[in-house]
Parts: structure tokens; C-alpha cells; sequence
């Protein structure tokens, strides 16, 4: 069960709209998630169309709606037509006691009513125990059993608080499976064990696992799909039925849909999970990439990148300059490595624009620029939409184009890719600034990563404008990208 649209946009700061979620439903259909929980139908009327606009999408998968042990809840469900929901019952003395203010017996037999109503709404009924892990268990399995025999489909453990650990995991699920209860698991990652709790629930007998894309979820977080599948495949040899190929595209979908960037060294779906910088590593990528590579980057739809900065060894810029299709003598070759070393221990970021220049400049290289920026303007106020107007020069040619956007710079980038749409489609696909300098003036720099086709390509600007600098580094990148692997075959 996929639980990123419910359980992960009660991530702080995440909403999404109907068709956001619609998209997301149908890319997690798509790589082949069983159950999808689309969201909790008593949270709004605008939360009911999302649910109903994904369990009317013809999807594979099934359609589940969160509830609470309440009427009104199920109710409101069944009309959103999903085909199941996921009952959340509190099962912990701390629970029942502190939220709910009842008994045990109380929670057990409200907890047996739902079920009931439930299916006699024909809804397919997960029952769950929030916050299991700090249950008494005689009390969870007898709660279970008076579920099963009320008519719930499933069952499921949650530990609400990521207090679980592995070894205790394995030993409770082990009883269930002993008792022949279909408990699922879920888990959260406040310890960061959220992972490895969900594999040994698996491990003794749990039948089905709750998780989310990029591990999004309250607090620190739930199980990450792209982590549990890519365990399950590569470590367990066990198949999943889930299109690996696809696990990093949705990934970039829902980080940009929620506005939540995934941290550069996520495990499987971070930006360096598969990129490499020092040169003993590339030395021995280059030998055979299992050297450094624990599975194939394009197991999960990802590239191998090299990167440059202190610790660039010769492998990494013998590889580069391949791939630019430029040749050096070693002397030439050590001038670039001592460049491109200078600027890391500068404690700048060295992008491939930095390397392709540097290496142009050591070998007497000169490129003209396809793509030059005339003159830009941007206005922007309290009452003003941002607006960017631009005049651009690609060879002979002149080309006028305006955008709005979200801010100036936004709004700067949208008509730059608009201008330069009719030459190459460009995605913008990261976008960060640091100041350099302290104050109002301060200087800054934007870095950049562009991606055209298969090749992706890095650039930045420094100013102290933060649009003049976004420009730069877009248009660098923009240039290096239409040029890269095609200038120099056609001397």
C-alpha cells in the first residue's frame, strides 16, 4: 500500500490539488503499487473530489480511504466510491486512555461496530492499530481476531512513533503469522529505522507494507518505496513486481508536485546516490563499476555522473574530456587537473560548464556562444504579477519573448525557455543559491542543473543580482548543453 497521498501530505507543509494527486495515483499504478490510499475523506469536501476523481480513474491498483472508528468517516468514504479503507483504531493504554478518553472494551467493541458498518457499505476493510508498538499485545491480537471475525479483510500494525526495532519486529510478527493473522506493517522513521523494521515484518510473514515515495510523512517521515522495493530486488532477490526503471521518475514528480527536495544523499534516489568524485573511486568505476556501485544506476531509471572538485583524480578527467571528445597531451591534461583542483579547494562547486570551459582554455579552444542574452527585463511589486520580457541572439537570429512566473526569477527562466524552445527542449531540474558574501549587497551564487534528452549538464552565476546570476548560469548551461558532443566532431 502506497500511502504517499494521505499519510505523505501530512508531511509539514505539503497540499496537493485534485489533479496532483491524480498524477501521482496514476504514476504509482503505473510502476505497479497494489493498494493506493488516496487521502481521508473527512477532511474536506475538496479532499472527497480528489479521493473520487482517483478511484474513478479506471486505475489497476485498489483505492483505499483513511478513517477513523467513526460513521460519519466510512460514510463519507463509500461515497468517494473507493473500493477500501484503512480503519485506524488507537490500540496503546496512551491512546485510549489520553486521546480518546474511553476503555479498552470501549475501542474494542466501537472497533467491531466499524467493521461492520464498513461491509455492509461493501467496502474491502484494513483494519490498523495506531500505535501498536506501545500496545499491550494480548490486547492487539484480541482487538484482531474481533476484527477478522466482524468481516475485516486485513489487518495492520503501526508503529506510530518509529519505536520499533528490528529484532522485536521479527519477533511479533512471527506470532501473528503463528496465529495465522494477515497483519501488514507500517512504520514511521523517527529513528530511521523505518526500512529496516518494514523488512523484517516481511521477513517473518507480514503479507503487505505501507510506504510512501522519497519516505515523505509526518515528522521524520514513513518507509520509502524506492528504499523497500530496491532492497527486496537487489539484497532478497525477492521480485517485487514494481517497475525499478520507473522509481526515480516518480520520485522527481512527487518531490516537485510537494515542494519537498529530496536530500542529495537519500539512498537510492538522492542526486549523489550514483554520482562519484574522488579519483580513487573513479579509477576503479572505470575497471568495473561494481567496484563502487552497489546495484546499476539504471536499475531504478538513474545515470552515473562524475563530478569534479578537490578530490578529482585523472580518471575522472580523462572521462569527461572523452566524453567532450577532446584529446591532451599529459601536460595538458595535468594543467586542467591543477585547474579544476584550485577551484575545489576554493570551496567552489565546479560544474561541468567550469570543466568544459577549462579544459577549451588549456587546449586553445574557442566556442562562440549559440545562445547570447541582448537585453531582459523584469517587473515585479506587491500588485504585480512578475513578468520578463528578453531579448535573445541565436546566431543570426533575434528572438523577443515575455513569461510570467511565481517571482521575477521564475518568471526570467520561464521566458528563457520559452525563447529558446524552438532550438532544444530544456528541463530545468535543480535550482539552488548561496550567498557568497554578507549584506544586502551580498554577492551570490546560482547553480544549475540542466537536462536535454539523455544528457544532463550543471552551470552557475555569480552576481550580485540574484536574477542577473540566474540568467547566467541558464544561458552557461543552455550553451554547454546544445554544444556538448557535437562542436567538436564537426571540425
Amino acid at each position: 500500500m502506497d500511502t504517499t497521498l494521505r499519510d505523505g501530505e501530512q508531511t509539514p507543509g505539503v497540499s496537493l490539488v485534485a489533479e496532483e494527486k491524480l498524477l501521482i495515483a496514476q504514476k504509482l499504478d503505473d510502476i505497479g503499487v497494489n493498494i493506493i490510499e488516496a487521502g481521508s475523506a473527512i477532511t474536506s469536501k475538496v479532499e472527497q473530489e480528489a479521493i473520487k476523481r482517483v478511484a474513478r480513474a479506471g486505475l489497476n491498483a485498489e483505492i483505499c480511504s483513511y478513517c477513523r472508528i467513526r460513521k460519519e468517516d466510512i460514510e463519507l468514504a463509500a461515497g468517494c466510491d473507493v473500493d477500501s479503507i484503512h480503519l485506524v483504531v488507537p490500540v496503546s493504554d496512551l491512546h485510549i486512555e489520553r486521546k480518546l478518553k474511553k476503555t479498552r472494551d470501549m475501542v474494542l467493541s466501537e472497533s467491531v461496530e466499524m467493521v461492520e458498518f464498513a461491509k455492509q457499505h461493501g467496502l474491502i476493510v484494513e483494519l490498523s492499530g495506531e500505535d501498536a508498538s506501545r500496545a499491550d499485545i494480548n490486547y492487539l491480537t484480541t482487538l484482531y481476531k474481533a476484527g477478522l471475525d466482524a468481516g475485516a479483510d486485513r489487518l495492520c500494525f503501526c508503529d506510530t512513533v518509529g519505536v520499533l526495532l528490528p529484532e522485536r519486529t521479527y519477533e511479533v510478527f512471527t506470532g501473528f503469522s503463528k496465529l495465522k493473522l494477515p497483519v501488514s506493517i507500517h512504520c514511521h522513521n523517527d529513528f530511521g529505522l523505518a526500512t529496516s523494521n518494514t523488512i523484517a515484518a516481511l521477513r517473518a510473514g507480514a503479507p503487505e507494507a505501507h510506504v510512501t515515495v522519497n519516505g515523505l510523512g509526518e515528522r521524520a517521515g514513513n518507509t520509502p518505496l524506492e528504499e523497500l522495493v530496491v532492497v527486496l530486488e537487489s539484497l532478497y532477490n525477492y521480485k517485487t513486481k514494481i517497475e525499478c526503471s520507473k522509481l526515480y521518475s516518480i520520485s522527481r514528480i512527487v518531490s516537485r508536485l510537494t515542494n519537498i527536495n529530496v536530500s542529495n544523499n537519500k539512498a537510492i534516489v538522492g542526486d549523489s546516490a550514483f554520482t562519484h568524485e574522488s579519483g580513487i573511486h573513479v579509477h576503479g568505476l572505470m575497471a568495473d563499476s561494481s567496484t563502487y556501485e552497489p546495484i546499476m544506476p539504471e536499475m531504478v531509471g538513474r545515470k552515473r555522473r562524475i563530478v569534479f572538485g578537490k578530490h578529482t583524480g585523472r580518471a575522472s578527467i580523462i572521462m569527461s574530456l572523452r566524453e567532450l571528445g577532446l584529446e591532451t597531451t599529459k601536460e595538458q591534461l595535468d594543467e586542467v587537473l591543477r585547474r579544476v583542483k584550485e577551484l575545489g579547494d576554493a570551496g567552489k562547486r565546479v560544474t561541468d560548464a567550469d570543466m568544459q570551459s577549462i579544459a577549451e582554455t588549456v587546449l586553445g579552444i574557442y566556442q562562440e556562444a549559440a545562445v547570447k542574452m541582448e537585453e531582459f527585463t523584469v517587473v515585479s511589486g506587491n500588485k504585480v504579477t512578475p513578468t520578463a520580457s528578453l531579448k535573445l541572439r541565436v546566431g543570426d537570429e533575434e528572438i523577443l519573448e515575455a513569461a510570467t512566473g511565481l517571482g521575477p526569477v521564475d518568471a526570467a527562466i520561464n521566458a528563457l525557455r520559452k525563447a529558446i524552445s524552438g532550438i532544444a527542449d530544456i528541463q530545468l531540474e535543480e535550482y539552488h543559491v548561496d550567498a557568497i558574501t554578507g549584506g544586502t549587497d551580498a554577492l551570490v551564487e546560482v547553480w544549475v542543473k540542466l537536462g536535454k534528452d539523455d544528457k544532463i549538464i550543471t552551470a552557475r552565476g555569480a552576481r550580485a543580482d540574484i536574477i542577473l546570476a540566474s540568467v547566467e548560469a541558464v544561458i552557461e548551461g543552455i550553451n554547454r548543453l546544445i554544444q556538448k558532443g557535437e562542436k567538436y566532431r564537426d571540425k
